[in-house]
């Protein structure tokens, strides 16, 4: 009847408007991608284990050499990043001393021998004394001064170090709860924490956890359509279909975690990400050849280097990526 009698009326129902999802805003101004540059204070705990020969655990035990480890890891990253993730180490300190655990314990070069050896358990609780290790070393004096940017401590297995942890005022989630009592430094900085029993590709799973957690911060406050980063690490288990770059543990055609090997071929948008900010959708199949074929290495550096690293501003977060992951500071929280 409605429609009758606007119809006498020369006038014409108005039908509902569907709403449509808000496109990205793009600044499309020429800002470049910032170049970030990180000072890096490196810890190595090699302690002494044969005092007649002198010889250090990494020696004993055939381990990587550390300065080797870190010169490949930062090459890596500087390659990844395009260029733009620099890192430097501006001091490196050697300790010949097992760790102090938490709660006071520390090994000693038997009671170590015996853990790796399996014939006893490794000490519980198992974590690494942090407030111990940043009153000894300085560190919330020296981030603070601008000395130093971040902390690299190289240990061993069962150092009870987490793979990465953010202490300093504002510091937030970075794949362990935020250092206590750090607060009273005005930077954020980052503590990583690498066994040099493992590889490179082990250094970029640290890493890589790492980035995930500081991007979940970057884009904790945009809505799920503007949430580019859960876009971004979308894998075919996770989003049939519609997978993109995967994350550190799938990528974009794995069933399980760690997965790095499967030969199933998947749709993919994960190249479009080259194009970052222009996404057109376009995608193409995948599978382990793309990324080394199981390769742990391999894998890490090729999710790493579809990270956005270009200029200007994408719902005015920026869309050099790697300025936030290097330099958490960088974050509006």
């Amino acid at each position: 009847m409605i429609d009758f009698i606007l119809s006498l009326l020369g006038r014409k129902k108005t039908q509902p408007v569907t709403p449509q999802p808000t496109p990205p805003v793009v600044n499309t101004s020429p800002q470049p991608a910032a170049i970030v540059s990180r000072k890096v204070l490196m810890i190595v705990y090699d302690p002494i284990v044969d005092a007649t020969t002198g010889k250090k655990l990494s020696q004993k035990m055939n381990w990587p050499r550390v300065d080797n480890l870190s010169a490949e890891f930062i090459s890596d990253i500087l390659e990844t990043s395009g260029g733009l993730a620099r890192y430097q180490i501006v001091d490196r300190v050697e300790i010949n001393e097992f760790p102090l655990k938490a709660d006071g314990f520390r090994y000693t070069a038997q009671s170590y021998s015996e853990v790796v050896a399996g014939t006893v358990q490794h000490h519980q609780p198992d974590l690494f004394h942090y407030d111990d290790f940043l009153q000894r070393f300085n560190i919330l004096q020296r981030v603070g001064a601008n000395q130093i940017d971040e902390v690299w401590v190289f240990a061993f297995p069962y150092a009870g170090l987490y793979e990465s942890t953010m202490g300093g005022l504002g510091a937030f989630w970075c794949n362990s709860q935020p250092l206590a009592r750090t607060f009273s430094c005005p930077r954020r900085f980052v503590i990583m924490g690498f066994s040099y029993e493992r590889g490179i590709g082990e250094m970029l799973e640290s890493f890589g956890h790492r980035a995930e957690a500081t991007m979940e911060k970057v884009f904790a406050r945009e809505t799920p359509e503007r949430n580019l980063w859960h876009k971004f690490v979308r894998y075919d288990k996770s989003h049939p279909g519609q997978s993109e770059c995967g994350n550190i543990h799938f990528a974009p055609n794995s069933e399980r975690d760690y997965d790095w090997g499967n030969m199933r071929l998947v749709n993919s948008h994960c190249d479009d990400w080259y194009q970052f900010p222009n996404l057109s959708g376009a995608t193409r199949q995948v599978n382990a050849n793309d990324w080394g074929n199981g390769d742990i290495r391999a894998h890490h550096k090729w999710w790493l280097k579809h990270f956005p690293k270009v200029g200007g501003r994408t719902n005015g977060i920026s869309n050099n990526w790697w300025q936030y992951i290097l330099d958490p500071n960088r974050l509006s929280i």
